[in-house]
């Protein structure tokens, strides 16, 4: 379903946590959103979060990959199981609670129940190891299962019903399973359920889907001098022609040259602060340096850097902090990567026949 307008503002809220030219630093806290939208995250959801944070596409999807609290298959339209299966809640009987799966949801993780409503999937070590065996389900955790307990829970679940997170055994939280051993006058003086049951059973969002009723995002930091304005969002268009960049200032002692055109990647925009570096119409005699050879310039941003009038090692070694800020901000799509890579100080040695351990590597063929 389309993103409702308080997810979108929540999401652009996200991105005034960050200065300008940082913005991609937002791209966990959107892709977890999308995902709370419709449980799992498709390609469209991660290109739009990219093209909203103005880099890559291919940044965001490995960020979506390397981490497995993202889900990039459809996930049951109830609630996606994860059982803990490392040591602990392995020895406990983890394969108990994996079979329980097996038999009630599906015979292989990642697959949902006939019905849709549910997936499960096996995951490394979640933390509550004094309560094994467990799982997550949804946002909260089910601790010390029994495989009659955990079949329970998902009849449960299909019926409608939200059964309380924590332990499942009558444990109040991770004290002995015989009874506490010091400070028993706490028994006495505890509440109902132990603090994060008490939030779970509060905010009772353990296994709902978001729509955009939840509560604001509080945004503090805006109050302490924090970015205020989020770039606006608009979708490329990729039968956009690009308008030409203006011609570079002149130069004291330099002949001035116009840039060439920019690619389509640069947006044909010149945006943020900064000035702008002086640039060459074309490659000096003999050719153009590699690039390439520079930590973090692929043939695409090195392509990028040859429109803008960049051909030179020496060129990129002598740009100023303003002028690092000025490339930063027009390189569309790999927004921030100067600074990222300090691609000054790399160039400063190659600049002057040096090399450095990537440039050693890109000349073995070792890097492509």
């Amino acid at each position: 379903m389309p993103s409702p307008p308080a997810n979108l503002a929540r999401a652009e809220a996200q991105i005034t946590k960050y200065p300008e030219g940082r913005e991609a630093s937002a791209v966990i806290a959107l892709l977890w959103r999308a995902q709370e939208q419709e449980g799992w995250l498709s390609r469209p959801a991660i290109e739009h979060v990219a093209d909203m944070l103005g880099m890559a596409r291919i940044r965001a999807l490995e960020v979506a990959t390397f981490y497995f609290m993202f889900h990039l298959q459809p996930v049951g339209s109830i609630a996606n199981i994860q059982i803990c299966g490392t040591t602990s809640c392995m020895i406990c009987g983890a394969e108990d609670l994996i079979g329980v799966c097996r038999e009630k949801i599906a015979p292989n993780p990642h697959e949902l129940s006939a019905d849709g409503k549910f997936s499960w999937e096996e995951v490394e070590c979640l933390g509550a190891c004094a309560n094994a065996p467990m799982a997550q389900i949804g946002k909260d955790y089910y601790e010390d299962l029994t495989a009659a307990r955990l079949a329970e829970i998902i009849d449960e679940l299909a019926a409608g019903k939200v059964p309380v997170p924590g332990p499942q055994n009558g444990r109040y939280a991770s004290e002995p399973k015989a009874g506490l051993t010091a400070l028993k006058d706490f028994e006495s003086g505890r509440t109902r359920y132990n603090a994060s049951v008490a939030l779970a059973t509060e905010l009772g969002d353990t296994i709902r889907r978001i729509d955009g009723t939840e509560v604001p995002l509080i945004t503090p930091w805006r109050d302490k001098g924090a970015n205020h304005a989020p770039a606006a969002f608009r979708a490329p268009d990729p039968d956009a022609v690009p308008d030409p960049a203006p011609a570079p200032e002149p130069q004291a002692g330099a002949a001035p040259a116009p840039a060439p055109e920019p690619a389509p990647e640069s947006g044909g925009q010149d945006a943020g602060a900064g000035s702008r570096p002086p640039a060459l119409e074309a490659a000096r005699e003999g050719g153009a340096d590699d690039l390439k050879q520079i930590r973090g310039v692929g043939p695409k941003l090195e392509k990028l850097l040859n429109s803008m009038g960049f051909f030179h090692f020496d060129q990129i070694a002598a740009w100023t902090e303003a002028e690092v800020a000025w490339v930063d901000q027009n390189l569309k799509g790999f927004k921030g990567r100067v600074s990222r890579d300090d691609w000054v100080t790399q160039a400063r040695v190659l600049a002057t026949g040096g090399a450095t351990d990537f440039s050693e590597r890109v000349k073995k063929g070792d890097v492509y």
